[in-house]
């Protein structure tokens, strides 16, 4: 397949994602980082677009079988780092509030009578509304059966995240991000991500380490799971927990993730110099981590506006910073 634009360290494809990953060889990328349209909450507009199947089971069978192609072309090291948030039965993300919104259209594209306006009327394979429908998890379930090794649900709390006028339930302030992998050994760069150590604990394991220095091993093991040698106290394990800010997007993209989050999963799961892919560019916030960090990017979308747009903005970006550390 033609590429919409390429450069040395860019490559981008107009396409629907399952359509353009068949034209990839295998084991050409050596990392994924993605966010997937949620289900049932926007319409892009675009014909072809995921996220509008008739029920959460269909929206699960597609992802399973865009990721089933990401796999084959994901090195045997390779890692997938998956963000996909949920959703609620009925809602649909106060989309049918507009004329001929998201609600309306799947309803009217598949045939469902209209029962009430806004209402999310239930249709076949849905529970009745109000329902968290757990779509994170049901497609996480679904790649491990097709063969994907789950090793991680990372937590995304998000400190600023958007009040909710909801009053029956408590707001949501996290989304998942899975770490998924091909197989059992693979790259992953723990060195790169760790946190720093508060002074205080660094000098109490130094002062530890020049007690026991007749001991047989120069590297002594920390409850956390981190290691820390004499001449240099290396930081503690991250976690799965990660408190990261959403930051504003001033372009037509409707939802973005931060650039921080995909820089973590960057630097931990892509090797140095190696290819980072998207499935579903979007506005090209992987590309921007990508290029910052001296990876290669290769962005897949369905709407030619979102290419142009990371064009002109992220991937633009990614230019004009050192491409040799993380933020």
């Amino acid at each position: 397949m033609i590429p919409y634009y390429e450069d040395e360290t860019v490559t981008l494809y107009e396409g629907q994602s399952l359509a353009v990953l068949a034209s990839l060889p295998d084991a050409s990328v050596d990392c994924v980082v993605t966010s997937p349209p949620y289900y049932g909450l926007r319409d892009y507009g675009v014909d072809g677009q995921y996220g509008l199947e008739a029920s959460p089971a269909e929206y699960v069978e597609a992802m399973r079988a865009v990721f089933a192609e990401v796999r084959r072309v994901l090195a045997d090291d390779g890692t997938l780092w998956l963000n996909i948030g949920d959703s609620y039965s009925g809602s649909w993300g106060a989309q049918g509030k507009a004329p001929q919104g998201l609600h309306e259209k799947l309803l009217t594209a598949r045939g469902y009578a209209m029962k009430q306006r806004n209402t999310g009327s239930i249709r076949d394979g849905m529970p009745p509304a109000k329902n968290l429908l757990g779509m994170p998890w049901r497609v996480a379930f679904a790649l491990q059966d097709d063969g994907w090794i789950l090793r991680n649900d990372i937590v995304w709390h998000k400190p600023n995240a958007m009040p909710e006028s909801v009053t029956d339930r408590l707001s949501t302030r996290h989304e998942h991000v899975f770490l998924l992998a091909k197989s059992p050994q693979y790259w992953f760069d723990m060195d790169a991500i760790r946190e720093e150590r508060a002074p205080a604990t660094v000098e109490r394991y130094r002062y530890a380490f020049k007690a026991n220095s007749n001991a047989a091993s120069s590297t002594h093991h920390l409850a956390d799971g981190g290691m820390m040698n004499k001449a240099n106290p290396s930081g503690r394990n991250p976690g799965d927990v990660w408190s990261v800010p959403t930051v504003p997007f001033p372009g037509a993209h409707f939802a973005t993730y931060p650039p921080a989050l995909v820089e973590r999963c960057v630097l931990a799961g892509c090797r140095p110099g190696g290819t980072v892919l998207d499935p579903f560019s979007g506005s090209g916030t992987t590309g921007l981590a990508a290029g910052k960090l001296g990876r290669r990017y290769i962005g897949i979308d369905l709407n030619r506006e979102y290419l142009d747009l990371s064009l002109r903005t992220r991937l633009a970006q990614s230019t004009l910073l050192d491409l040799g550390g993380a933020s």
